[in-house]
């Protein structure tokens, strides 16, 4: 791919928005930015704070520790951490400045400032509403669509900014558009593996290494402290040190640390930490193994990276369908670009895996992700292996169609439509538990 093409230049910026720091659940620190950015709006503190959620961040901010807070969960103790300690300026990195004396005034604040909450449906899937008061004074603050993507601004009777009617409602759209962030139907699979082979890696080098710097790191945590089920370890201490176990229980010990309150920064992938785990660790433990050089790891994480964003174009941010399970089969293509397969190599992997674990459900951020991690990620090395094998999932096997790309649309479809009723029930069961 030439490097002055309009491709070219698309795939390196969709990397550069997609794969982003992130400290915490990706949900409660949009709610905790969007907060902060009211309170730095409202200029003081509020004696009154009030909340507007979708069901999609119901459920994914429900059961997660928010970061920095000293074990609190929920709603209310995200927004309280973006008004009392929060930087707005440091974006998804909002709360990783945190006093042990700022902690402390986050339970003040519980205890002594009313803060409430509200499930709305105003047709968008990702919807943050922020009202902040003090007295007279008010300021609001809304995020649509994806997690940095503020579109409304007021204070008092002051209207700052207002994009919401220019914001495509990415639940009534076949493909969802994200204004201000690149066109990502431009990604195919066969383009994804040309760009891969020939990317200049001074373009991408920057947002990969920290991806290996900074999901190693969180790896590493998750596999020698407790956090959550354990998952990863317990991967390890049953089923052997084997690279592909390797893979797996490193990937999902990542996630153990991540959803149990970790404070470490993750490098994201289509606004996920999790995926941005799940994407890169299986691939970096299997680089590590292989003794692959570091420009073959890093044209295997750029692969495996678009791969992932690319499914979840068509899904959107959120949905009932299991963001785990796109990263997790990307990473099977990651790793078998490792081991030289060719496109149709990567485009069979993919498919087996797809066929594999599609069916697994999101049911918000919460310990047991780091199961449907090593499940996704144990069907993406599957999917790999039964390419080599000469095995294949067939077009008219279920939801797997002829060609690589009509079952990705296929996916797309189920996430974003098929699922939306499946979503709304997950919400009704969690919030009447």
């Amino acid at each position: 791919m030439k490097r002055t093409s309009i491709l070219y230049q698309a795939y390196t910026q969709i990397l550069k928005e997609e794969l982003i720091p992130a400290m915490g659940c990706t949900e409660p620190i949009a709610i905790a930015y969007a907060a902060a950015k009211a309170r730095e709006v409202l200029g003081s503190m509020p004696d009154l704070v009030k909340i507007g959620v979708s069901n999609n961040i119901i459920k994914n901010v429900k059961s997660v520790i928010v970061p920095n807070t000293g074990g609190m969960k929920g709603i209310e103790s995200a927004a309280v951490a973006g008004i009392v300690a929060g930087r707005a300026e440091k974006a998804l990195e909002v709360i990783s400045e945190v006093t042990d004396e700022q902690k402390e005034k986050m339970g003040e604040f519980l205890n002594t400032v009313p803060v409430s909450v509200e499930a709305v449906d105003n047709g968008f899937i990702f919807d943050i509403l922020i009202a902040l008061y003090n007295g007279p004074e008010c300021a609001i603050v809304r995020i649509i669509n994806y997690h940095t993507n503020i579109v409304y601004i007021k204070k008092n009777n002051v209207l700052l900014l207002n994009t919401v009617n220019e914001q495509n409602n990415s639940c009534a759209n076949e493909n969802p558009v994200e204004s201000g962030l690149t066109d990502k139907s431009l990604l195919t699979i066969e383009e994804i593996y040309d760009f891969a082979n020939t990317c200049d890696l001074a373009d991408v080098q920057d947002v990969i290494a920290r991806q290996i710097e900074y999901n190693t790191i969180i790896s590493d945590e998750g596999l020698r402290n407790e956090y959550g089920a354990n998952v990863g370890s317990t991967m390890l201490k049953f089923y052997g040190d084997n690279v592909r176990n390797r893979a797996i229980a490193r990937a999902a010990a990542g996630s153990d640390a991540r959803m149990s309150g970790c404070e470490l920064p993750v490098v994201i992938n289509s606004g996920s930490g999790n995926q941005g785990i799940t994407v890169s660790v299986p691939v970096i433990e299997y680089a590590k193994s292989l003794g692959a050089s570091k420009e073959q790891l890093y044209r295997a994480l750029v692969l495996s990276n678009l791969i992932a964003i690319h499914e979840k174009a068509g899904i959107g941010r959120l949905s009932a369908y299991c963001g785990a399970v796109s990263a997790g089969c990307a990473a099977g293509c990651g790793i078998a670009y490792l081991y030289g397969a060719d496109c149709e190599g990567i485009e069979h992997t993919l498919v087996n895996a797809l066929a594999i674990v599609s069916g697994i459900i999101c049911d918000g951020a919460k310990p047991s992700c780091a199961a449907k991690i090593a499940s996704s990620v144990q069907a993406g090395i599957l999917g790999y292996h039964m390419y080599l094998n000469g095995q294949e999932f067939k077009g008219g096997d279920g939801i797997v169609t002829k060609g690589v790309e009509n079952t990705i649309r296929n996916i797309g479809r189920l996430g974003r439509d098929g699922m939306r009723e499946t979503d709304k029930e997950i919400v009704n069961i969690m919030m009447n538990q």
